[in-house]
């Protein structure tokens, strides 16, 4: 390469990166939609099987408790560990991976529970949850770099598509349920689809045309960097806005989770419904939120990061409130919506503001998602811990405060002056 040619005799950038046509970003941007929809497919699957493992397995539900738990520590291991397998290797390289290790886990899974060995499930959940923790640091440092490539908001869409994901995931194991198709035959499927997607969609992955060369995650050359890169991506959990991005992620990830592990039953114990309807309120919550995805990115382009958060906050609050007092049934549905849209974008836009500087966002995107996923570690037994003693409605005002927290610091999430030529975030009048 000289003088601004690369030796294809495609135009590059002033970091060296091949600029990408217009076609070939659409490409990586629909790669990466398909990137999310299979994690939310395999992650669903394997969740909608969850009650046959448990009577395949004759475990009590303390014992499915902790089997659950390894899914989770196995994402919080792959999430602390995916900025430096980025570093190395890319995030290319490492979503082919990660995903493949998480196929291969819930095959071992399916055998695990058809064989009646716990010790099998819980070694495929352990390298189920590990690959969908890096995979889901990976998937989202290319998605921003996606981002700045098209130039406007696409992050929320992304992360509507992982919840699309989890729909046809859900639908697809309900009904292998009924037509009692096999755990092992399912999983195994699902394994094999998700992997050989996979593989072939991260063909489509490109460069970031912003990134600097060997110092961004998205970039596999990553030679040799020794301890000295170690320590500069651990160095990130020191930096002010990091944390403060995480702390929003935190928020509005309780928010999420709290409604995915508790609403349905705090509509039946709290305001008198029955399963069915309470299965179904928890439906339009997730009916309510990636419609909030969906459209938000209209809101991103037009009004920024820092008042959609803020609204965001706003929403989730009013709806929770809503949800705790309202005396009637009716007027809690509508806090459901309300809760649900205000969760929307918390989690996405945090991960775009994480990783808006390309030469480091492998190491941010990994500290924020992982400050976020306590959410979901810690989120669920804590507010049942306080639901025994106070009520579950009456808990979720943990969810509320925590939420309170993320509007507050919402300015975090506003894209640095020093990097206002490095892709896009819409800012009108500095918002």
């Amino acid at each position: 390469m000289a003088n601004g040619i690369c030796d294809t005799g495609a135009p590059v950038t002033e970091h060296g990166v091949a600029e990408l046509t217009r076609s070939e970003i659409v490409q990586w941007r629909n790669a990466v939609f398909l990137i999310f929809a299979l994690s939310g497919i395999g992650l669903a699957s394997w969740i909608a099987r969850t009650p046959a493992i448990r009577d395949s397995l004759g475990a009590s539900t303390f014992e499915m408790g902790l089997i659950v738990f390894v899914v989770a520590a196995g994402a919080i291991v792959g999430l602390t560990l995916s900025s430096h397998i980025i570093a190395k290797i890319g995030s290319k390289a490492t979503i082919a991976g990660s995903v493949t290790g998480a196929g291969v886990g819930i095959v071992i899974v399916g055998v695990g529970a058809t064989m009646t060995v716990t010790q099998l499930v819980v070694v495929g959940l352990a390298l189920f949850g590990l690959g969908n923790g890096m995979c889901d640091v990976a998937m989202n440092v290319e998605g921003a770099a996606n981002e700045r490539a098209l130039g406007r908001t696409v992050m929320p869409l992304f992360h509507a598509s992982f919840s699309l994901g989890t729909i046809v995931g859900a639908g697809i194991g309900a009904a292998a349920e009924q037509f009692g198709v096999p755990i092992v035959v399912h999983l195994a499927v699902v394994g094999a689809v998700i992997v050989g997607a996979v593989l072939v969609s991260v063909r489509f992955l490109r460069p970031d045309p912003f990134a600097t060369s060997g110092e961004s995650g998205t970039e596999s050359d990553g030679a040799a960097e020794g301890s000295k890169g170690w320590k500069s991506r651990l160095a990130i959990w020191k930096d002010r806005r990091t944390l403060l991005i995480g702390v929003i992620v935190l928020g509005m990830a309780f928010a999420e989770g709290s409604a995915n592990d508790w609403l349905a039953l705090a509509m039946v114990d709290g305001h008198g419904v029955d399963n069915a309807t309470g299965a179904m309120v928890f439906g339009i919550f997730v009916t309510a939120m990636t419609a909030g995805r969906v459209g938000g990115v209209f809101l991103l382009d037009k009004f920024g990061r820092v008042p959609v958060l803020r609204v965001s906050a706003m929403l989730a609050g009013l709806g929770l409130l809503v949800v705790i007092f309202a005396p009637a049934t009716w007027l809690a549905g509508i806090g459901v919506v309300l809760w649900g849209l205000g969760s929307a974008l918390g989690f996405p836009v945090g991960m775009s503001a994480a990783a808006d500087d390309p030469r480091n966002a492998a190491a941010r995107v990994s500290a924020v998602a992982t400050i976020g996923y306590l959410a979901f570690l810690v989120g669920p037994p804590l507010i049942g811990f306080i639901g025994e003693h106070v009520g579950l409605l009456n808990a979720l005002l943990l969810v509320l405060t925590l939420v309170a927290v993320a509007g507050i610091v919402s300015p975090a999430a506003r894209k640095p002056r020093e990097l206002d030529g490095v892709g896009s975030e819409p800012q009108p009048a500095r918002a």
